[in-house]
């Protein structure tokens, strides 16, 4: 049997981007969260088909389009990775909306506006046009908060080194410049993957104790963000977002701007109203602003927005036989 989907391919300041169009299991019309619990229990293979070599790479990521389970949303999105079937991705949900405005797949309830049903929660997305072109995405993101300041964790390779843990709709390790580590200027791609998955090691016995407080099915620090400060006039800090087993964010990463600046709320270093641009490695800017003040649980966050773009690349019919060896895709460690 040959399974075909069609894919339309997009990058998010630099990400790679897939949207799912056509072709996506067919599934029970839940709330997305359950709807993603029986993707990864009966389809998982559908994302390590369309995410893995031959037919993706090491930092591919997509999204595949579903009808909204909830009244006051226009659609709903599973966000697939290379790394897993995420509650939230930023990059992920400005490609989604680009790609669903200019290729006609949802009409909003409200032009200039898209509410979607994620598995973290409701998303609203507000895009501005020129032309027939989606020219920005401003996207209000879950509400993000500083989990824990201050963990000390030794690194083989690094040392000791002091993390703080943050959300934004997913949980990461948030690294400043300090002895063991001078920041990124010099750093290499390759240098970073290395040091990053040590990291998530040396982190995995507090595995248990990151918990989001109001879902606990959202637990696990399983990304990292390399932060540093800014190298010019367009932006206030720099970053290298990491997740999966390899991949590095082109951009600057939607749910790690929004765990970047939720720690430094945490740490009374930006104030609710403050805008934080936050520029990738491959010098595409995020601009991040604190929306407002929320309580997650015991924890002070806030709601963050991110306004960045994306672009369409192409078209994709990919076919996945069932007579193919690499039908479900592979990856090299």
């Amino acid at each position: 049997m040959r399974h075909r989907f069609f894919c339309i391919d997009s990058h998010t300041c630099g990400n790679p981007v897939r949207v799912v169009a056509g072709g996506a299991p067919l599934l029970p019309h839940l709330p997305i969260f359950e709807r993603r619990d029986l993707f990864l229990r009966d389809h998982d293979w559908v994302r390590t088909a369309l995410m893995f070599e031959p037919r993706g790479h090491d930092i591919m990521s997509g999204a595949i389009l579903y009808p909204a389970h909830r009244e006051d949303c226009d659609l709903a999105a599973l966000f697939i990775e290379v790394s897993g079937c995420l509650p939230m991705c930023g990059a992920g949900t400005i490609g989604l909306a680009t790609v669903a405005i200019e290729e006609g797949l949802v009409t909003p309830k409200i032009p200039g506006r898209l509410a979607i049903e994620t598995p973290a929660g409701r998303v609203d997305v507000e895009y501005t046009m020129d032309g027939e072109r989606v020219a920005s995405v401003r996207l209000f993101n879950v509400p993000s908060f500083l989990h824990s300041a201050d963990v000390r964790v030794d690194v083989p390779g690094l040392g000791p080194l002091v993390v703080d843990i943050a959300y934004g709709g997913n949980f990461y390790a948030v690294i400043e410049p300090q002895e063991n580590w001078p920041g990124l200027t010099g750093m290499t791609a390759s240098e970073i993957v290395t040091h990053s998955r040590a990291l998530r090691e040396a982190l995995a016995g507090i595995g248990d104790k990151v918990v989001h407080p109001e879902n606990a099915r959202i637990r696990g620090v399983h990304h990292a963000v390399w932060c540093d400060g800014p190298d010019g006039p367009d932006c206030d800090g720099r970053d290298a977002v990491f997740y999966g087993d390899k991949a590095i964010d082109r951009s600057p990463g939607g749910t790690g701007t929004s765990a970047r600046m939720a720690q430094l709320h945490g740490k009374g270093r930006l104030a609710v109203g403050e805008s934080f641009r936050n520029k990738s490695l491959i010098g595409t800017v995020f601009e991040g602003r604190a929306e407002q003040a929320v309580t997650v649980g015991d924890h002070a966050g806030i709601l963050p927005s991110i306004g960045g773009w994306a672009r369409i690349t192409g078209h994709n019919t990919i076919l996945v036989d069932d007579d193919d060896p690499l039908k479900h895709g592979f990856q090299i460690a």
